[in-house]
């Protein structure tokens, strides 16, 4: 029996920030405020990533330019590792450099072979302002250096080879969420 509240049971589903919104594309703001917001907002994103059915979101992701991110991911041994951290820093990454399939719920429905280390360690704080360490090996530390990711303003797209970035572009002017603006900050000027 649970004595803690699945997180997101009492968050709202946001609408999700896609490719080319400005706040995907800057830095986030450091959180100073530990206050009722803060927690609901944390709530709002496990409601958002669970509906979305993914892994990871960051706050720039539901329009909030905040260095916080959720998680709920398995590693590469199947092991669930849960929770959100405040105000992150990506400490180490090291290990081997795996490619492999890496998405975004702001790129929904596609996926570009990405090169990650295979092991991560992040530090921050939890909305409570409690000190927390997460390391993740795997599948778990690409999601870890994703979310960090988000909060520098980088997309996996950015991390693509040029040849790589053209074939994501080519897919996101297929989507159905797919403008001739979201197109262009892949593959440059629309002719």
């Amino acid at each position: 029996m649970r004595n803690r509240p699945i997180p997101g049971s009492s968050g709202l589903v946001r609408p999700l920030s896609l490719l080319g919104a400005p706040v995907l594309h800057a830095p986030c703001e450091t959180v100073t405020d530990f206050g009722a917001p803060l927690a609901r907002l944390v709530e709002d994103m496990f409601a958002t990533m669970y509906a979305a059915r993914g892994v990871g979101l960051a706050a720039n992701q539901v329009g909030e330019a905040l260095r916080v991110f959720v998680y709920d991911c398995p590693d590469d041994e199947d092991r669930r590792h849960l929770g959100h951290v405040v105000n992150p820093r990506l400490v180490e990454a090291d290990g081997f450099v795996v490619r492999g399939p890496e998405g975004c719920l702001s790129l929904p429905g596609l996926e570009a072979p990405t090169e990650r280390f295979d092991r991560a360690v992040v530090e921050g704080v939890t909305a409570d302002g409690a000190p927390v360490r997460i390391e993740g090996t795997g599948f778990f530390a690409r999601c870890l250096q994703h979310e960090c990711d988000h909060l520098d303003g980088l997309l996996y797209a950015d991390r693509l080879s040029s040849r790589r970035r053209a074939r994501l572009a080519r897919g996101v002017r297929r989507a159905p969420w797919g403008t001739p603006e979201r197109h262009a900050r892949l593959a440059g000027p629309v002719s």
